[in-house]
């Protein structure tokens, strides 16, 4: 992740006189970092649309929807703000599920939407795309973000796009703005100067909170630092690393925010599941006497199903919307204001040594050429090749719970909807990588069950040239839900597809299936080189093939089913 974000900039103070009010809203994500966009065209949106192919803003066109928002999403995780533009509610209603996740996992992503013209909307006529009355999608997708504007009024048109932009940057959520398309040409008729929103905080408040903690931390004798994923999102891994380095605490990180902190590092003692994950890390931050939790989001994933030990009685909990040490609140602190108050303070901590066993090495794969592969070696030998230009995404289920054992090398360099965990994320948001990041190696992993459910955004990778390498784990039907409901049910079965002729169909990149280990080496290094295009992985592994926290977790979660 470069160092300057570019979502965190201070938007500039051009003139905005004589714009209309789509071509100020194209000029403001630009001023945001924004530098392309996703999402599918529409009658309702066709003006906006011809005046963004005219802008410096790169249109990337989609095949769906949703995978126009997961691509969105991703993106927005990488350079630090995405956009996704569509028509009214065939287009909104089917990137529900995309925001929804991106909300759940503060991920800001503009939502732009066009919308039947005001003129249009005179006597409530029965207009295509209509459901129910003018505002349905608007009062949707209310719920799913964190502001939302309709732009009807020119007067307050300028205005509104400030909030709601502001709002996105402030609270990393998604924002939705809805332009009528009879307003998208409109020139407001007053001035307008842009003034950014400064939150403020308490300071005096900050500091006692910090001190509080010192003092909790400087009596512990096993303290840890459990690393967020909002330390990413509010770009603050720097200042937490300088905490943690300048006391020589250990640090570990969620399942959500895996990456957060690259995994060589000396101090990193691994993702911490409950007793789904790691039986070293879930041990050693178990047993920690003071743990400071930065940015975390305590999801029944992040605490392995509910097998977490953590002791709250001695925790300092702190968040963007919350801060929290043992029983005592603090209110109008941020994450950043406190973390910079506590490394302010003059304080020692007992030093812990972290284990040899926890101390994160990549060892060497040894193939064995004729076994079938199975995903935990799979992800091993997937560790050989990672460097600190690889993005991996992984998709959910397995995809998810054996990539945890990867080491990835860079920092935030590991992708997944490990929170709201919805299925069809990653080939998506491998396009969203590749557009963000296109010098990467960009890797993303998915069963069979998610490919099929958005793996044809894989048509506007090659339409765009990009190269990512695509892994589908074919076997043949739902592998978690097998897990988590034993038995022989029928409804956990998918059709089996030849993925590795899809490039072929496709019109570009290079096709491989996989049966053993060999087989997979192989096609690896070959894709790995290859930079002309997609290269997809079909990999067979045996039905009922399953990583260990897939099969604790399933155990866990399998007595609600």
């Amino acid at each position: 992740m470069s160092a300057a974000r570019a979502a965190d900039r201070t938007p500039d103070s051009r003139s905005h006189a004589g714009l209309t009010i789509g071509e100020y809203l194209i000029q403001r994500l630009q001023e945001y970092g924004i530098g392309h966009i996703f999402g599918i065209p529409g009658d309702y949106v066709l003006s906006l649309y011809g005046m963004l192919e005219k802008s410096p803003i790169d249109v990337v066109g989609c095949t769906r929807e949703d995978s126009a928002g997961f691509a969105a999403d991703a993106y927005a995780r990488i350079q630090g703000m995405g956009a996704i533009c569509v028509t009214y509610c065939v287009g909104g209603l089917s990137v529900c599920n995309s925001i929804a996740g991106a909300y759940a996992e503060k991920s800001p992503v503009v939502m732009i939407t066009g919308s039947p013209g005001l003129r249009e909307r005179v006597n409530n006529p029965l207009l295509h795309h209509k459901v129910r009355d003018f505002r349905t999608q608007i009062e949707v997708f209310e719920k799913l973000c964190v502001a939302a504007t309709e732009l009807t009024d020119p007067i307050f048109a300028f205005r509104e796009i400030d909030r709601v932009l502001d709002a996105a940057a402030r609270f990393k959520r998604p924002v939705y703005i809805d332009i009528p398309r009879d307003m998208v040409h409109v020139v407001p008729h007053i001035g307008h100067a842009y003034r950014s929103a400064h939150p403020t905080f308490d300071q005096a408040a900050a500091e006692e909170a910090a001190r509080e903690a010192a003092d909790l931390l400087a009596a512990a004798e096993r303290p840890l630092i459990l690393a967020g994923i909002e330390l990413h999102r509010f770009r603050l891994q720097d200042l937490m690393l300088e905490l943690a380095e300048s006391r020589n605490i250990p640090v570990a990180a969620t399942v959500l925010a895996k990456s957060v902190v690259r995994e060589n590092h000396p101090l990193y003692v691994g993702v911490y599941e409950g007793a789904v994950g790691n039986e070293a890390t879930a041990r050693f931050v178990d047993e920690s006497d003071c743990i400071l939790m930065l940015g975390c989001f305590m999801t029944d994933i992040n605490l392995g199903g509910g097998t977490a030990k953590l002791d709250l009685s001695n925790s300092i909990s702190v968040t963007s919307e919350e801060l929290r040490i043992r029983r005592h609140h603090y209110h109008d602190v941020s994450l950043e204001s406190f973390l910079r108050a506590l490394h302010a303070f003059s304080f020692d901590v007992a030093e812990r040594k972290i284990p040899e066993s926890l101390k994160r090495r990549r060892e060497p794969f040894r193939i064995e050429p004729d076994r079938a592969m199975g995903m935990s070696r799979m992800m091993a030998r997937i560790n050989d090749s990672l460097d600190e230009r690889t993005i991996v995404i992984a998709d959910i289920g397995d995809s998810l719970f054996a990539a945890t054992e990867l080491l990835i090398p860079g920092r935030t360099e590991f992708i997944s909807p490990a929170y709201y965990t919805s299925m069809g994320f990653a080939v998506p948001a491998s396009l969203g990588a590749c557009v963000a990041r296109p010098e990467s190696r960009v890797v993303a992993i998915c069963g069979d069950g998610a490919f099929q459910m958005t793996g044809m955004e894989l048509s506007t990778v090659v339409r765009r040239g990009f190269s990512p390498i695509v892994i589908v784990v074919n076997n043949e039907g739902y592998g978690t839900e097998r897990m988590l409901h034993p038995g022989d049910w029928k409804y956990n079965e998918i059709h089996s597809w030849k993925y590795h002729l899809l490039p072929q169909t496709l019109g570009g990149g290079t096709g491989y299936e996989v049966f053993t280990e060999g087989d997979f080496d192989a096609a690896l290094k070959r894709a790995w080189d290859d930079r002309t295009g997609l290269s997809l992985i079909h990999v067979h592994v045996p039905v009922g093939d399953a990583s260990q926290p897939l099969r604790r977790m399933a155990e866990r979660l399998g007595s609600n089913v």
